[in-house]
């Protein structure tokens, strides 16, 4: 599997832009599942895995 680049995803950017747009909505329902956000997550040091579930209503993998 390529590495992940959930840090920088496009789609990622457009929900921080625009939540509410369907591009937005998508990666929301999108990061319940994916293999490579939950990779990335989990992989995230505490402090910023807190920030980054709040930022975004997270409550999977912790």
């Amino acid at each position: 599997m390529a590495e992940e680049n959930c840090a920088n995803c496009k789609l990622r950017a457009k929900y921080d832009n625009k939540p509410k747009s369907l591009a937005g909505r998508f990666w929301r329902w999108h990061i319940n599942f994916c293999p490579g956000w939950k990779k990335y997550f989990t992989s995230l040091p505490p402090e910023e895995k807190a920030k980054v579930a709040a930022k975004y209503n997270f409550k999977k993998y912790q």
